[in-house]
């Protein structure tokens, strides 16, 4: 059964930690598109790999939102990010600047 995720996220580790002065990103994620978003991958821009689910087995209903958490140690801005929706479609955004972002939104 699948649960609608309405909480914050929280990433614990997207890779080893950095030094100390390193900040938590947070920004909302809207879902505006018109299919449950069932996976939701953010990974550095560095990185040539995505990183774990965020979901974790949940989904994000259209016409919802939820706070993300990036609390990686890194010290980087710049992340790729990709949704999976329940239709099988797929979106992919790449050299996000998350510390000046603040929200990002899906939609058809």
């Amino acid at each position: 059964m699948k649960t609608l995720i309405s909480a914050a996220l929280v990433l614990g580790a997207l890779a080893v930690h950095s030094p100390a002065q390193a900040e938590d990103l947070e920004f909302l994620l809207y879902n505006d598109s018109s299919s449950d978003l069932v996976e939701f991958n953010i990974s550095p821009a560095s990185s040539g790999d995505w990183e774990n689910d965020l979901l974790e087995g949940g989904y994000l209903a259209p016409g919802y939102e939820i706070g993300v958490d990036i609390a990686d140690g890194l010290t980087t801005c710049i992340y790729d990010i990709r949704g999976i929706f329940a239709d099988g479609s797929e979106a992919e955004d790449f050299g996000l600047n998350l510390c000046d972002l603040g929200e990002y939104t899906f939609t058809d």
